[in-house]
């Protein structure tokens, strides 16, 4: 089979275009954006009629994904690691309805936070749901692990949960591609009930998965993608790997052999009696795990660390916060520190902006001056590209938490007393995140006015489709907000009055507004002029 230079993001997207899959399902988030964008470029996807278009978020994106699931088709969700916290109520049910075609839940973390707004480590969901867990080390098992998810998750009927980190989602390596499998007649569960989760049948899963639990753990035994080397030179540590740790320590030793014995993971749970046995041969252990310290506070759980340390991220061998790197690996091994000169200062810092044209930029001028008699302390945001709207020269807003906080921290604080309470919010956010909290502020009249920048794509993520795109107003009306305080304008300087006066007159209505500044994002209208441009 040919050869691709692939993402890890895209090597995942052809394995499971390769084993058979029906159906994507996903939410733009960084770094996992890539796996449904390559999905819906493919030739072999759209032949396939393979389904492969965003969903509003991630928890409606898991919803269908045991759907199609429930029908017998394989298909995967994909989301950031924030994203999960979204989808976490369907996801963690799906450990107890189980699958009946294959399910693979793809989560990409984010260490470091190079485009997230917390760190966080997706292995801890899959422990909490008692779901087997794959984490590659490459973009060759980013592919290989497609085939077998699907084939785990069919044989146990468990969804089963693939784990990413930026560095494996952005970076490019040769792949090696099998033969295509076909995808799986439409077929409904045997058992009829398997997705009724009435606590009665509830429990009844809930043992039923409990009892799966050892050979979930014989499964990570005997995987491909674990393995185990206890001869060595050296017994004063014993190394554990998890995911990328695995390349970053080969790296560290730049080819040569490894002196230590070592234990590289890829597939959860992790058989403690190997760990065991690792410990009792060595002086002390040493764990590299991509994120939050797992493997470590399992360790001590296990009774490790009693007699003889283990050292990790818990004992400051390895920095508690941001991505593991071949440097850190190195350090901690006690090798030469390959960190590199630091950037000259020659060098200016420059801190991320608004693209220079971006319709936020006016929206944000004008709400400014609007709101210039209230002071500062009165804007709440939301995640997307408008969040840099708290950067100078704009300095514009006071809040970003998380997906759909504007509207409902508007609402709180003008619960408190708080006015004016402004949110705002991003079309494609408000879509996933804000109806809800919208509906909130119509049922109590809530005197919040709600601003969302429409323009036209997910800009964040590089311009995706979203799913209220050309409906803002009518799904605003629909609600309940009153027509005659719904106002649209075009953000441009030479209309700057006129976009001022709008905001001052919807913050002195009592009651709920929204405005809606309307003007397509201008990557994405660099986009479609060039492809217009002839060749």
């Amino acid at each position: 089979m040919e050869k691709l230079m692939l993402l890890g993001d895209e090597a995942l997207a052809q394995g499971a275009l390769d084993a058979g899959i029906s159906g994507f399902y996903a939410y733009p988030g960084t770094p996992s954006t890539e796996i449904m964008e390559y999905a819906q470029h493919s030739k072999q996807a759209e032949e396939s009629k393979i389904h492969r278009t965003w969903s509003s978020n991630e928890k409606t994106a898991m919803e269908s994904a045991i759907g199609m699931s429930y029908s017998g088709k394989r298909t995967m969700v994909m989301m950031k690691h924030v994203g999960l916290n979204v989808a976490a109520d369907p996801f963690m049910n799906s450990a107890f309805t189980g699958a009946n075609g294959g399910l693979i839940v793809t989560v990409a973390d984010d260490p470091s936070m190079h485009s997230s707004q917390n760190e966080q480590d997706s292995r801890f969901y899959g422990k909490f749901a008692m779901i087997p867990v794959l984490e590659p080390s490459n973009q060759q098992e980013c592919y290989d692990m497609a085939f077998w998810g699907f084939e785990l998750s069919e044989k146990y009927h468990v969804p089963v949960m693939i784990r990413l980190t930026t560095r494996l989602s952005h970076s490019r390596a040769g792949v090696s591609r099998r033969q295509t499998l076909t995808q799986n007649p439409l077929n409904k569960p045997e058992d009829i009930n398997q997705f009724m989760l009435l606590p009665a049948i509830a429990r009844k899963k809930y043992k039923h998965l409990i009892s799966l639990q050892a050979k979930f753990e014989q499964e990570a035994l005997d995987s491909p993608f674990n393995s185990f080397k206890l001869e060595a030179r050296d017994y004063s540590k014993g190394i554990i790997t998890t995911g990328l740790g695995y390349n970053y320590l080969r790296e560290a030793y730049k080819g040569e052999e490894i002196p230590y014995p070592v234990y590289k993971i890829s597939q959860y749970p992790i058989p403690k009696d190997i760990i065991q046995e690792l410990y009792k041969k060595c002086e002390s252990l040493v764990v590299f795990e991509e994120g939050m310290p797992l493997m470590e506070e399992l360790f001590k759980g296990y009774g490790l660390g009693m007699e003889k340390p283990v050292h990790g991220r818990l004992d400051g061998t390895i920095p508690r916060d941001g991505e593991l790197n071949p440097n850190k690996v190195a350090q901690a091994l006690g090798l030469p520190d390959t960190y590199g000169k630091d950037i000259p200062e020659v060098l200016a810092g420059r801190p991320p902006a608004l693209c220079v044209g971006c319709p936020h930029a006016d929206s944000f001028l004008a709400l400014n001056e609007a709101m210039k008699e209230y002071g500062k302390g009165h804007v709440f945001s939301d995640i997307g590209c408008y969040t840099l709207g708290f950067m100078p020269p704009y300095n514009s807003i006071n809040a970003c938490v998380d997906m759909g906080a504007s509207i409902t921290m508007a609402k709180g604080a003008a619960d408190a007393g708080l006015f004016p309470a402004v949110a705002v919010i991003g079309d494609s956010t408000f879509a996933h995140s804000g109806l809800t909290g919208m509906l909130d502020c119509i049922f109590d009249k809530s005197n919040v006015v709600i601003v969302i920048l429409d323009n036209a794509t997910t800009g964040m993520t590089g311009g995706q489709d979203y799913t209220a795109a050309g409906k803002l107003e009518a799904i605003c009306e629909g609600l309940g907000v009153e027509k005659e305080h719904i106002r649209v304008f075009v953000p441009f300087k030479k209309d700057f009055d006129e976009m001022v006066q709008i905001y001052k007159e919807e913050i002195a209505y009592n009651g709920i507004s929204v405005i809606i500044p309307r003007r397509e994002c201008v990557q994405i209208l660099k986009r479609k002029n060039k492809m217009e441009i002839p060749q």
